[in-house]
């Protein structure tokens, strides 16, 4: 299933019945007087989250949404009936914005969380209303209102405690393949993952916590360059950022530290609240004959780095643990204040 996560629709909340003008004829009611009931009201638009939903693609060719219209008003005092409401059902994550004026009607953060959108018009008001002891037969009604419409802008950030970041082969699909369920693609070669993966890992009989792959940032990202920025924000919402770097690139000719430096320096242009988030590097690939080390010492000196720093293999899950560990507790520890 293709992977969207941004569209733009048109809803439409329902227009309120229109009331009638209309006069009792029954036997044995010489002056029965007005009997035109009210209009029902028109349905109303919602959003509602879906744990089952992961992707917005069901918006993608279906653009404009109606909910039901309410009856008009019926002879006999009878009321129309008022219009369905319509339910939009979105994945958990999904923030909806007005596309013009940005306003935020709702994040959706949980399942079965719902926000009304566009409201539906009242219904218009029969002659039974417009009866007086001036105006006996009233010939007045009112018609319906119309509903609230709106374009909406449908927005999908994925919730999940760890994003994974790096450039293209870095390794970040092999790690997450590694210590969760998750089975992304994964290459020997520069390749870049397209869509966000989440992985669950578990960490204990009854504790996991949700990582987040998003594809690989390269230089000039910030700038709309590959696809790396456009997914960043799968990450807003994460508790740690993993920066993971190919360790043993500079054997066949690479640079790690500058690996590094085009990672750090694409996620504070992009985003400073993002940039401040806390975050760890991972040297990735390290062969068990190979020490890292110096690499690390260039990694401290060059950044100024004091936070933690790990050594891993994603193929052979060296250190693996380890990290997966350090991570249950920096989530318990944030937890429990």
């Amino acid at each position: 299933m293709k992977f969207i996560d941004e569209v733009i629709i048109k809803v439409f909340a329902g227009d309120g019945g229109n009331g009638i003008a209309s006069f009792r004829r029954e036997k044995y009611e010489p002056m029965g007087g007005p009997s035109g009931g009210d209009g029902g009201r028109g349905g109303s638009v919602f959003f509602q989250a879906d744990e089952n939903l992961n992707t917005l693609i069901d918006y993608r060719f279906k653009k404009e949404h109606r909910a039901q219209r309410g009856e008009n008003g019926r002879s006999s005092d009878q009321y129309g009936a008022s219009g369905e409401d319509l339910y939009l059902k979105v994945p958990v994550g999904t923030v909806i914005k007005d596309s013009f004026t940005g306003q935020i009607f709702g994040d959706l953060t949980n399942h079965n969380d719902s926000v009304l959108v566009a409201k539906g018009g009242k219904g218009g008001l029969g002659n039974i209303h417009f009866k007086s002891s001036i105006n006996r037969a009233p010939r007045q009604f009112t018609n319906g209102e119309p509903g609230e419409e709106f374009e909406i802008f449908l927005e999908l950030k994925l919730i999940a405690d760890i994003g994974l970041l790096g450039l293209p082969n870095a390794g970040k699909s092999s790690f997450i393949r590694k210590v969760s369920a998750a089975t992304p693609k994964v290459a020997d070669y520069p390749f870049t993952t397209l869509q966000p993966n989440l992985g669950v890992v578990k960490f204990d009989i009854d504790k996991s916590f949700v990582i987040a792959d998003v594809p690989g940032l390269i230089e000039g990202a910030s700038d709309g360059i590959g696809l790396g920025d456009k997914f960043l924000k799968h990450l807003s919402r994460t508790k740690l950022l993993l920066h993971l770097i190919d360790g043993m690139s500079e054997i066949s000719g690479g640079n790690p530290i500058k690996d590094a430096e085009i990672i750090i320096k694409e996620l504070e242009k992009y985003d400073s609240k993002l940039y401040e988030k806390p975050r760890w590097i991972v040297l990735n690939k390290i062969d068990l004959n190979y020490d890292a080390e110096e690499l690390i010492k260039k990694i401290k000196l060059k950044f100024n780095w004091s936070d933690k720093i790990f050594v891993i293999s994603a193929v052979t899950g060296s250190g693996c643990k380890e990290l997966v560990n350090a991570i249950a507790q920096f989530l318990n520890d944030l937890k429990n204040g």
